[in-house]
């Protein structure tokens, strides 16, 4: 979880510019939260706490109305949308973390990340980037290995992570549906290190540089370990006393599971 709200913070800056750096200040005052951190702890709130997934995110979002949703979740957040939201973009995967991590079976796992995205992200892919993501975070923090991951969610998926990040990059533009990009968040983490690697990588590609760094840190936290202190202690200084207070619950439930 505090994998994705660090590629979240570190990749906010770089957001549309268009830039396919990888070597960058990981912080600077221009670094700030977005929605992708906001809906993590939403969700994380909603599975601690055993509370609705849309009543929650709603709740979550008017209360950080200005963290850069997208224009159809507003409407759905102010409840002025008519028609059924149904969305395929990658806001589902990029608030699944919780997931991951709270759920002790692969089962479990894929039913709540599809619980999770289902009040916003119904359509068929935004279900399955949430899953994905959710799945290779549970698959890393029970000991698999890259290759066992890589499998794993070609085969459930469908999603070609045969590609390098090398290659990819050359032509990549910025696309926020979960088909367009959490493949290659996915491989953002596969190609990498160690987990700042992965977020360096996933800012790389020059896309939707906070939330692909968000799913590539959160499989990152899981399968190399926690986020270093010094870098943690910089991270929650951008964070609100509730957020901290939240990540804190997920923590201890995680030590008495």
């Amino acid at each position: 979880m505090k994998g994705a709200i660090l590629g979240d913070i570190i990749g906010s800056r770089l957001e549309r510019n268009g830039a396919k750096d990888y070597d960058f200040d990981l912080f600077t005052t221009e670094c700030h939260f977005t929605d992708d951190t906001v809906l993590t702890v939403a969700v994380a709130d909603a599975i601690l706490n055993q509370l609705d997934y849309g009543e929650t995110i709603k709740d979550y979002a008017l209360r950080y109305p200005d963290a850069g949703y997208g224009g159809t979740f507003k409407k759905w957040m102010r409840d002025e949308l008519e028609e059924e939201y149904s969305s395929w973009g990658n806001g589902s995967a990029m608030r699944v973390s919780p997931v991951g991590w709270l759920f002790n079976d692969i089962e479990s796992v894929l039913r709540e990340a599809k619980a999770s995205a289902l009040p916003t992200h119904g359509h068929p892919e935004g279900v399955k980037g949430a899953q994905a993501i959710a799945a290779a975070i549970f698959l890393a923090r029970q000991g698999g290995g890259k290759e066992d991951i890589r499998q794993y969610i070609t085969e459930t998926f469908g999603y070609n992570l045969r590609r390098t990040i090398e290659e990819i990059r050359p032509d990549y533009a910025f696309d926020v549906s979960c088909a367009g990009s959490v493949p290659e968040s996915i491989i953002a983490f596969l190609d990498s290190k160690d987990l700042l690697d992965s977020i360096r990588l996933a800012i790389s590609l020059g896309g939707d540089t906070d939330t692909q760094a968000a799913m590539a840190g959160s499989i990152s936290e899981a399968f190399y370990g926690p986020v270093p202190a010094p870098v943690e202690e910089v991270m929650n200084a951008f964070l609100p006393d509730e957020f901290i207070d939240v990540i804190g619950m997920f923590e201890r439930a995680l030590q008495v599971g």
